[in-house]
C-alpha cells in the first residue's frame, strides 16, 4: 500500500489494483501539449515563402529571425526550470499559453521585420519554451522511476506526432486561408488544449515510490545498473565530462531538427517537388517516428541508453544526406521512413541519462541549460540553411554539414561513461 497526498487529503494507492497508474495520464497530457508546441515550432517551413512575400523579407532575413527565436527558446528553458522548482508545472504552462497567444495575435498584425522579430521571433519563442518538453520532462521523471526511459520516450511521441501532423496541416491551412488566419486558428487551439491539461491533469505531488513495485521501494532500485550516488550541486554536474557530452549531442539534435523544420520543405520545393508532396514527405518522418518511439520506449529501460543514443544520431545523420539527394517522391518517402525510425528519442535518452546520473531534483535546471545547447545548434542550423542557399546556391552545404555533425554526436554518445565521477564536490546548501 502506497500513500500519496493531494493537499491535505491522503489517498491510498494499491499497486496491485487494476486502476491505471496516474502517471500515464500525465504522460498522455504532456504528449498532447508537445504535439502542438513542438510541431508548431518545427513546422515553420510552410510559413517561409508566404511570410517573406508579404513582409518583403529575404530568406536570409527570415532565417536570422528564426535563428534568434531558437536562442530565445533555449534561454527560456532554464527560466522555466527555475519557475518549476519554485512554483508548479500548472503555473508555468498557463504563463506559457498566455505569452503564446499574445504573440500570435501580435504576429498577425506585424507589418515590418522588427515587429515580426519581436512577436514571432522573441515573445512566441519564450512562451513556447514554457510549454516545451523541457518544462514537462521533470514532472514525468518524478512520476516514474522503474519505467522512466519508457515514459520519456512516450513523451517524445507527442513531438513526433507534431512533426507528422503540423507541416501538412499548416500547408493546407495556409493555402486555404492564408498564413495570418492559420496563426489565429492556432492561437485558439493552444488555449483549448493547454489550459484544460494544466488545470485538470498536471499534479506535481507524487505517490511514495512512484511507479516502483512492492519491495523495490524499500530495497531501492538500480536503473540500467547505475548505482545511486550522493546528491551533488548543479556546479558539480556541469564540471563533469558526461554533462558536456550530452550537450554536444543535443547541439547536433537541435542543429538537425531546426534545419529540417525551417528549410526541408522549401529545399524540396526548390528541388522541384510539389508543396504537398514535400510537406507529406517531411510529415512521414513523424508518422514513422510515432511507431518507432513506442518500440524504442519498450527497450529504453532494458538496454544501454548510450548505445541507443549512438544509433539514433548515426542513422539520422545518414538520413540527412539522403534527404538532400532524393530526386523523386518514392526516394523521398523511403529516406523519410528510414530517418523516422530513429528520429525520436535523442532528447528522451539524454534527459533519462541526466536524471540517472544526477538525480531528478537537478533535472529541470541541468536539462534546461543542456537544451540551450540544443537551441544554439538550432539557431546555427536555421541560419546556415538560408544563408548557405542564397550565398552558395545549394542546399547541400547545410544538409551535408548536418550529416557530419550528427556522426560526431554518435561517436561522443558511444563514449558516454556508465556512471558519473565528481571530484571535489561543492557542499549542498
Amino acid at each position: 500500500m502506497i500513500r500519496k497526498v493531494w493537499g491535505k487529503k491522503r489517498i491510498d494507492v494499491n499497486e496491485n489494483s487494476n486502476s491505471k497508474y496516474y502517471g500515464w495520464y500525465i504522460v498522455l497530457a504532456a504528449s498532447i501539449i508537445t504535439l502542438l508546441t513542438v510541431g508548431f515550432r518545427l513546422g515553420v517551413g510552410p510559413f517561409v515563402k508566404p511570410v517573406i512575400h508579404d513582409l518583403g523579407m529575404s530568406r536570409t532575413e527570415f532565417s536570422l529571425i528564426v535563428a534568434v527565436s531558437a536562442l530565445v527558446y533555449g534561454l527560456g528553458m532554464p527560466l522555466a526550470g527555475i519557475l518549476l522548482k519554485r512554483y508548479s508545472t500548472r503555473l508555468v504552462l498557463i504563463a506559457g499559453v498566455i505569452m503564446v497567444d499574445v504573440s500570435l495575435v501580435w504576429t498577425i498584425y506585424a507589418r515590418g521585420i522588427i515587429s515580426f522579430l519581436l512577436s514571432f521571433g522573441i515573445l512566441l519563442s519564450l512562451g513556447l519554451s514554457f510549454l516545451s518538453p523541457v518544462a514537462l520532462t521533470p514532472i514525468v521523471s518524478n512520476w516514474f522511476v522503474r519505467q522512466r526511459g519508457k515514459a520519456l520516450f512516450y513523451l517524445s511521441t507527442g513531438s513526433m506526432a507534431g512533426i507528422a501532423i503540423m507541416s501538412p496541416l499548416e500547408t493546407f491551412l495556409i493555402e486555404s486561408l492564408g498564413w495570418q488566419q492559420t496563426l489565429f486558428m492556432f492561437a485558439g487551439l493552444f488555449v483549448c488544449i493547454v489550459i484544460p491539461c494544466a488545470l485538470f491533469v498536471m499534479r506535481d505531488e507524487v505517490p511514495e515510490g512512484a511507479d516502483m513495485k512492492k519491495g523495490e521501494i524499500d530495497e531501492g532500485i538500480k536503473v540500467n545498473k547505475l548505482v545511486n550516488l550522493p546528491e551533488i550541486t548543479w556546479r558539480d554536474a556541469v564540471n563533469t565530462r558526461v554533462y558536456w557530452q550530452i550537450v554536444i549531442g543535443l547541439f547536433a539534435c537541435g542543429f538537425s531538427m531546426n534545419l529540417l523544420g525551417s528549410h526541408a520543405v522549401p529545399m524540396l520545393i526548390d528541388h522541384h517537388f510539389e508543396p504537398m508532396t514535400a510537406s507529406f514527405g517531411i510529415g512521414m518522418i513523424g508518422i514513422v517516428a510515432i511507431f518507432s518511439t513506442l518500440f524504442l520506449g519498450s527497450i529504453a529501460d532494458r538496454y544501454s541508453r548510450k548505445n541507443i543514443l549512438f544509433w539514433i544520431y548515426f542513422v539520422r545523420g545518414l538520413g540527412f544526406l539522403g534527404l538532400v539527394l532524393v530526386v523523386n517522391p518514392w526516394q523521398l518517402y523511403l529516406v523519410a521512413a528510414i530517418g523516422g525510425m530513429v528520429w525520436a528519442g535523442s532528447t528522451a535518452m539524454s534527459s533519462a541519462i541526466l536524471s540517472d546520473l544526477y538525480g531528478v531534483k537537478l533535472l529541470g535546471l541541468l536539462y534546461g541549460w543542456a537544451y540551450f545547447g540544443h537551441q544554439i545548434g538550432g539557431a546555427i542550423g536555421t541560419f546556415l540553411g538560408g544563408w548557405g542557399y542564397e550565398t552558395l546556391g545549394t542546399h547541400f552545404f547545410a544538409f551535408g554539414l548536418t550529416t557530419v555533425i550528427l556522426l560526431v554526436a554518435s561517436a561522443v554518445s558511444y563514449l558516454l561513461p556508465a556512471r558519473r565521477t565528481v571530484t571535489n564536490p561543492h557542499p549542498l546548501n
